[in-house]
């Protein structure tokens, strides 16, 4: 996920972008033009698009969600609120776990392959030729998925980073308004 996506990332010029985030850090890593994270509870991305002080809504060229989505209680409306939140030609990032433990903070409500996950991001609103998504996992990493503590340390001697299209442990995708 994290090779992919960065890949996609960079390809875009992210330093012309202003940048959101919901709740996680990932953007981090990347020069946006300006970069700011929206922590929940203080911003709820179910209850509408972000806000300045007048009201209205805020804007941005590229919104990212990293291991988000699964959280919230009203996913699709969260989808709709980042669409209306991008400016035309935008980009929403969003990647989720799809066979991990349960994992409340606070809740923890769903899972998404990378086809539920474009079916989503179309069904919110999303062009269907615009969206991209990928997953990876292996039946190694699923297993290690049952170990204490979790999450388990990664150990290059051990895991196998070899992609099995039929164990995915994580999804995400890349969609343009």
């Amino acid at each position: 996920m994290q090779r992919t996506s960065r890949r996609w990332l960079e390809a875009l010029p992210l330093e012309e972008m202003d940048a959101a985030e919901v709740s996680g850090k990932f953007g981090h890593r990347f020069q946006f033009r300006s970069y700011r994270r929206y922590r929940y509870p203080a911003y709820d991305v179910c209850a509408g698009p972000y806000r300045d002080e007048d009201g209205a809504a805020l804007s941005f060229d590229i919104i990212l969600a990293n291991q988000v989505w699964e959280h919230l209680d009203r996913p699709y409306a969260a989808t709709r609120n980042v669409l209306e939140m991008l400016r035309p030609g935008g980009y929403f990032w969003v990647a989720v776990p799809f066979y991990i433990p349960w994992h409340g903070d606070p809740v923890d409500c769903s899972r998404w392959t990378a086809r539920g996950l474009k079916n989503l991001l179309i069904e919110a609103g999303f062009d269907e030729d615009k969206v991209r998504a990928g997953q990876w996992g292996n039946r190694a990493a699923a297993l290690r998925n049952f170990e204490t503590p979790w999450p388990p340390a990664y150990d290059r001697g051990r895991d196998d980073l070899t992609n099995e299209p039929d164990f995915p442990i994580c999804s995400w995708a890349l969609a343009q308004k």
